[in-house]
């Protein structure tokens, strides 16, 4: 687990990153109600089938049961979104399924944003973070058609926004050092290690999913995302003197 690198070299206040970061925790804390508002969650959340038809979908609440337990539980189904569902595209980077989910992918952020954000200015990190984040989302809706996963499935999560920006890093940063927990010792390792075991990690997770529903993590946006900062951030650093 990553808690720490090297920003001696900073020169500009990590401003975005810092809006981002607080975006996302009003959004889960205020509007989804710590995850408890399932009705705006999936009102403004990515569903593959409206990307793919570009049609509002709703659907009914399902009841369902623990086989374990045999207690019963509501689910809320597809709310109707006030506005085109293309815009759930960027409305779902700021949700979160609840606190582990929202705990790692901000501490992710708060690492290794800050440093694209300090190499290729404030306007364009962005652009280049949500350029990401929205890529990610395409992804995750072309495997969930191409895998025959179900389209109606709505994903939500910063983590494809910021696999792009762990793309951009490993590209700018492969050997600045990264302050990680591993094997319950603090040590510090090159950032094409730390981050490179990551991509490793989502690329078997993602390959051990292909086709199924389960689990409820979007590998294919974490791949998705990721190769999308890794080729577009030297784009972004066009002209930036450093």
């Amino acid at each position: 687990m990553p808690i720490g690198d090297d920003n001696s070299d900073r020169r500009i206040k990590p401003l975005i990153n810092y809006l981002f970061i607080a975006a996302n925790i009003f959004v889960f804390v205020i509007l989804q109600g710590m995850g408890t508002n399932e009705k705006f969650t999936y009102t403004f959340s990515t569903v593959p089938e409206e990307i793919i038809s570009g049609k509002d979908i709703v659907t009914e609440d399902q009841m369902y049961e623990d086989p374990s337990t045999g207690d019963k539980y509501k689910v809320s189904g597809l709310q109707p979104t006030p506005i085109s569902v293309y815009i759930t595209l960027l409305t779902s980077m700021f949700m979160h399924g609840g606190l582990a989910h929202i705990f790692g992918n901000m501490l992710y952020l708060w690492i290794f944003g800050d440093n694209i954000e300090n190499r290729i200015g404030h306007l364009r990190y962005l652009i280049f973070y949500l350029l990401c984040g929205v890529i990610a989302s395409l992804v995750h809706v072309f495997t969930s058609v191409l895998f025959g996963s179900n389209l109606l499935i709505p994903s939500l999560g910063a983590s494809g926004a910021i696999s792009g920006v762990l793309g951009g890093y490993i590209m700018l940063f492969p050997k600045r050092r990264v302050r990680v927990i591993m094997l319950y010792r603090l040590t510090e390792v090159p950032a094409v290690f730390a981050i490179g075991i990551w991509f490793v990690f989502q690329l078997i997770s993602g390959i051990g999913m292909l086709g199924s529903d389960q689990g409820g993590v979007a590998y294919g946006a974490h791949i998705g995302g990721f190769l999308a900062g890794l080729f577009l951030v030297k784009f972004f650093t066009i002209g930036k003197s450093y």
